[in-house]
């Protein structure tokens, strides 16, 4: 498998590289029972490794024509880091841990979405860093491969072309969503993003090679 290591920049709080941070959570955690469950999991893993930085969770936002919204994660140290997770899964069952402890992932299906979504969340900490002096992370964790692979040659293109996340994509600019017919899907990126997965845990099986993509937003993006 060919990664690409993550930027040098990619920390939280100004504290800790991000990929430290998975590194070790992938050890003690391979795989969760849900989105909750890995913010929780990441959340005691920084604290493992940082004492120092505070992390809250759910932190209310001021968003669009002032609405509210909600951070998932909100790291406090040197500096700030804004922190959105995805968790899209593909169905997988097997015991892991110490002590042993049972999983059964729910197949989610809808990768078009999961995409969506994900590219929502950069823009999402692109608005709340911005003017601000902290930088965000979107991190996705999946064990979907089709959401790291390139799309196969000589099929049609999708509805969800432009949100495609695969290894070596560069995400920026107006994304449209079905070629624009479906407005309420458009996103707009202010900054240039270039996608870089990395390996997070293998527990064997079908479904059993989990990889994970951060996407790193600054302030003056």
């Amino acid at each position: 498998m060919t990664t690409a290591p993550m930027p040098a920049a990619a920390t939280v709080a100004g504290r800790i590289a991000l990929d430290e941070v998975m590194t070790r959570l992938g050890r003690g955690r391979p795989v969760f029972h849900s989105e909750a469950d890995l913010q929780h999991g990441f959340a005691r893993t920084l604290w493992e490794l940082a004492p120092d930085v505070g992390a809250r969770l759910e932190v209310p936002q001021r968003g669009e024509a002032g609405k509210r919204e909600y951070l998932d994660l909100l790291c406090v140290g040197r500096a700030r880091t804004a922190i959105e997770f995805k968790y899209f899964t593909r169905g997988w069952a097997g015991t892991v841990g110490v002590p042993p402890e049972d999983y059964a992932l729910k197949d989610h299906a809808a990768t078009d979405l999961a995409r969506l979504y994900f590219v929502r969340d950069i823009a999402r900490l692109e608005r709340f860093c911005a003017g601000r002096e902290q930088n965000g992370l979107a991190v996705m964790v999946t064990n979907e491969p089709s959401l790291w692979n390139p799309r196969p040659p000589g099929r049609r293109p999708t509805r969800d072309e432009d949100f495609r996340l695969h290894q070596g994509r560069t995400l920026t600019g107006t994304l449209l969503w079905a070629e624009g017919t479906y407005k309420d899907n458009t996103c707009e990126l202010l900054g240039t993003y270039d996608l870089a997965w990395q390996p997070y845990a293998q527990l064997g099986g079908p479904g059993g090679e989990f990889r994970y993509l951060a996407v790193q937003v600054g302030p003056a993006a």
